[in-house]
């Protein structure tokens, strides 16, 4: 077989390629297998026919085919791609390459034609443009996040509408600019934004949250991501860079960190409550023995000044293990407290002989009161314990001495504010000069046990107990405190409602022998016997002539074999029966019969009528005359005082 047969058995085996030939003019003069399968002519029906007809309309208008062959004859090749036609009229997109056919002496014989079918390739680009261009739109289209990408070195190369949103530049103000701009000056200084794109480079993603700055200078708190871009061949090209605005999200956490803080710590402080309510119960019962017992002892000593003084130590100590249960009481909200409406001047004024006692001629106190205040509701024993205890705190802040100024105005809170409500508060407050408190130790100061004394010099539980009491009245304690300028702490008290009686002023108490009170027949009841004992050692020594009870059934069966009984007494917290139980049951047979409840802090039920006498714990001798008193009296006031003595 010759040359010419196997190139001409070869180009008709092709079906890939459209290969065949034109004479000068144009006209088709051969046709191949791959012509006829991709333009859906057969040999017959093509041949001798011109080639423009595979062309459309618009490029035959154009002149494109006499084009083609043109430039085939000047520069010896043209190639193109564009739209051609089969027969059937569908278009496909096509390869073309013309070469001139020339004769040994350059005379123009025709041209060569190879035409390629790259309709499945037009059809994959069109469709990665389409792509392209709606990425383009969904990242341009994006405002909640910064989209946008960086060069190699870190220079901005393309600006998304969230970036221009978050961040505020334009996208002319930025594009070029080295993306570290972003940062803080601290994190610039530290080498975050290098170290960010090496952590990029090396493990393909670095995703980080930290604070960044936008074009006006503020602040907001981001989560960024960067991943770096490679082509084929794997060589680092950019980077992709997501910033999303968490500010809002930030705040929203912290709010809720701060919400599930606090309400971890108000059941910590509920523990903490329950805790020291019935700690300070039970200590309050062992006090009763020892101070009870101590006065009694007193009294039967020989004039013996040493061991008077001895007794009165313990006595003292006592007293002192007393103001101790009440702070707690006091913190843990069990104090049961008689609220009335006070004048809080006067009770200020008529206790300042006991402050300039209590704090030492190395301290000055003033009052600044203004001439017409209106009355506060408070209870007036729980309100001078807590302006002592400020007044001594203000004191141990200012050891060289210094000036304490207890002062009160009114005040408004328009809305509601912790244990406060939206109303007329009394604000009384108690400045020093001293050290003051750093904001962290200000933080802490109202938490239970924490004191600044040092070991041995302070219970903590001091502005606790303030802190209890004012919030228990429906009032605040308000601390303002700087290092070096000394400290104000307010006790918000609402203002009283008014009413037609007259607004209580401070009472002094009378001794026991003050009081005219007859022998009486008594029945003391209280389930621990240390008290009990000690409650009838003190009554019989007073006069009186007392059965005992260790229960509530008990007292029930006294109470009606013994028909003469004029007064009870009996403890609120017994197994079974409660004292409030044990007088209802009394009552229901003598209404008339007074009964004083003793109780170890605020356990009574809230329906507790107010006909019942209440006693605090511990209480001595004097307090316990001056109840019986009371209740003897009972009669001639018309009716059964809901108060209580101290």
């Amino acid at each position: 077989m010759s040359d010419d047969a196997r190139y001409r058995l070869l180009v008709e085996s092709v079906t890939d390629y459209a290969i065949y030939m034109l004479d000068p003019t144009g006209i088709v003069s051969s046709w191949n297998a791959g012509a006829q399968r991709f333009k859906g002519y057969k040999p017959p029906e093509i041949l001798g026919q011109h080639f423009s007809r595979f062309y459309t309309d618009e490029d035959r208008a154009a002149g494109l085919p006499q084009h083609a062959l043109q430039t085939a004859a000047i520069e010896g090749r043209f190639e193109h791609e564009g739209w051609r036609v089969r027969k059937d009229g569908s278009r496909f997109w096509a390869h073309v390459i013309i070469d001139p056919i020339r004769s040994p002496s350059g005379e123009i014989l025709g041209f060569a034609k190879v035409t390629r079918d790259l309709s499945q390739r037009k059809a994959a680009e069109e469709e990665l443009k389409r792509s392209e261009e709606r990425f383009r739109l969904l990242v341009q289209g994006v405002t909640d996040y910064a989209i946008y990408m960086l060069d190699p070195d870190g220079r901005v190369t393309n600006w998304n509408v969230g970036a221009e949103r978050i961040k505020g530049y334009l996208a002319d103000e930025i594009l070029g600019e080295h993306f570290s701009r972003f940062y803080t000056e601290e994190d610039r200084a530290a080498g975050l934004p290098a170290h960010a794109l090496e952590v990029a480079v090396r493990e393909g993603r670095f995703e980080r949250e930290g604070w960044r700055v936008r074009k006006d200078g503020t602040l907001f708190w981001a989560n960024v991501v960067i991943d770096a871009v490679r082509d084929e061949q794997g060589t680092l090209i950019g980077f992709a860079k997501v910033t999303r605005d968490m500010s809002e999200k930030r705040e929203a956490q912290r709010a809720l960190e701060l919400a599930q803080e606090a309400f971890f710590q108000s059941q910590k402080m509920e523990a903490v409550g329950r805790l020291t309510g019935g700690v300070a119960h039970d200590f309050n019962n062992l006090l009763m023995a020892v101070l009870g017992s101590l006065e009694l002892l007193r009294k039967r000593l020989p004039d013996d000044p040493k061991l008077i003084g001895l007794i009165d130590n313990a006595i003292q100590g006592a007293q002192r293990g007393a103001t101790l249960t009440k702070r707690m009481l006091a913190f843990a909200r069990r104090t049961d407290l008689n609220p009335e409406a006070l004048n809080v001047a006067s009770l200020v004024h008529g206790m300042a002989e006991l402050l300039q006692r209590s704090l030492g001629p190395s301290v000055h106190i003033e009052t600044r009161f203004p001439l017409s205040l209106p009355p506060a509701r408070a209870d007036a024993n729980q309100l001078e314990l807590a302006l002592l205890n400020l007044a001594v705190n203000a004191r141990d802040a200012m050891p060289d001495g210094g000036t304490i100024i207890v002062g009160a105005r009114l005040e408004r809170l328009f809305e509601e504010q912790g244990a406060a409500a939206a109303g007329r508060y009394v604000c009384l407050s108690v400045t020093d000069t001293g050290e003051g408190m750093d904001e962290k130790t200000l933080a802490h100061a109202t938490e239970p046990f924490f004191t600044t004394k040092g070991i041995g010099k302070g219970t903590g539980l001091g502005l606790s107990m303030v802190h209890g009491m004012s919030e228990q009245i429906g009032g605040r304690l308000v601390l303002k405190s700087r290092t070096g300028q000394g400290t104000t702490a307010e006790i918000w008290l609402p203002v009283a409602t008014p009413t037609p009686e007259t607004v209580l002023q401070p009472q002094t108490s009378r001794s026991a022998s003050e009081e005219d009170t007859r022998s009486l027949v008594i029945l003391a009841v209280d389930d621990d016997a240390l008290v009990l004992m000690n409650t009838i050692a003190m009554l019989e020594d007073l006069g009186h002539t007392v059965f005992e009870a260790a229960s509530g059934k008990e007292a029930l069966d006294v109470f009606h074999r013994e028909k003469a009984i004029d007064v009870v007494i009996t403890d609120q917290a017994m197994p079974v029966m409660t004292g409030t139980q044990l007088a209802d049951a009394i009552r229901a047979e003598r209404r008339d019969l007074p009964i004083i409840l003793a109780t170890g802090f605020a356990e009574l039920p809230p329906d507790a009528g107010n006909d019942l006498f209440r006693l605090d714990k511990p209480f001595r001798q004097e307090e316990l005359a001056q109840a019986l008193t009371a209740a003897v009296q009972k009669e001639q006031r018309g009716r059964w005082p809901g108060t209580r003595t101290h």
